[in-house]
């Protein structure tokens, strides 16, 4: 079996009493690896990544509670914060039977992993990956942020979403004219009046009422961790990640050049690098 000949299967699993969407990628009994998207964003833009890497493990992708096909919070003042996401991390993993796993997060996705490999999951995660994240967010990079996900616009046609898109992830580097098409695709919903929106629930935008800091759950962390850093990025400074090597010698920082918050891994350079360091010592 081949990557390129792997097909992704869709799943549904109540964790913590809401229903969660995941794709599973690989072979069941492979090395599990867990996949964690953005704040505004879905599992499927892990697809490229995932494709690349399923011929040696057991992909889970989830769509956070609140995005893509999984349930919206009838409470999203207690739901959508990083201490429920990251029960509902630690349940995926005991549901699905992992001992250990390795974790790649990608902004939201990094902070999860953070606080569940000095929580829950602590010993569980094996190698992490964080793509354009510490545990300190720069408060200007999450006012941006916040403009565009606390208030999703609307449109009368999914091209003008993708335009949209174009322009505001325009940080993420390169992606190809289909890249771009799959992104709007897979991120988009249907309203009630007929417009079209990005896929995920206006009220998870109380997530950025505070801008927590996680530096004594950093400072716990045992598993050997890559930190990509996009070379423009206003969310983690430079002397962030300084700071996050000197207090943890546990993390490498790398530097993605052509790149803001956060890169696509969608590229065969930033595929092969994720690769090398979540597949070492399989």
């Amino acid at each position: 079996m081949t990557a390129t000949t792997i097909t992704p299967t869709s799943h549904y699993v109540t964790l913590c009493g809401r229903e969660v969407h995941y794709v599973e990628w690989g072979t069941r009994g492979a090395p599990p690896l867990i996949m964690w998207h953005g704040v505004a964003r879905t599992g499927r833009d892990f697809d490229d990544l995932a494709m690349a890497l399923a011929e040696r493990r057991h992909i889970i992708v989830p769509d956070t509670i609140g995005r893509g096909l999984s349930q919206w919070s009838p409470d999203p003042v207690a739901e959508y914060t990083t201490t429920f996401y990251t029960r509902q991390a630690a349940e995926l993993v005991d549901h699905l039977g992992f001992k250990t796993v390795d974790w790649i997060g990608t902004s939201m996705g990094a902070i999860i992993g953070i606080r569940a490999a000095a929580g829950p999951l602590a010993g569980r995660i094996r190698r992490f990956v964080l793509n354009d994240m510490g545990p300190i967010v720069a408060q200007a990079a999450l006012d941006r942020i916040r403009s565009y996900a606390g208030a999703p616009p609307q449109f009368a046609r999914v091209t003008e979403l993708e335009a949209y898109f174009r322009q505001i992830y325009q940080p993420y580097g390169y992606l190809s004219d289909p890249q771009w098409r799959r992104m709007t695709e897979t991120s988009v919903r249907r309203n009630p009046d007929g417009s079209i929106s990005p896929h995920f629930d206006p009220a998870i935008r109380q997530h950025f009422d505070t801008n927590e800091e996680q530096w004594d759950n950093w400072d716990r962390l045992t598993c050997e961790m890559l930190c990509l850093r996009g070379e423009t990025s206003d969310l983690l400074l430079v002397e962030d990640t300084e700071s996050m090597v000197r207090r943890n010698p546990r993390c490498k920082v790398v530097t993605i050049a052509g790149c803001g918050h956060a890169p696509a891994l969608n590229v065969p350079d930033q595929i092969a690098l994720v690769g090398d360091f979540i597949n070492a010592g399989l």
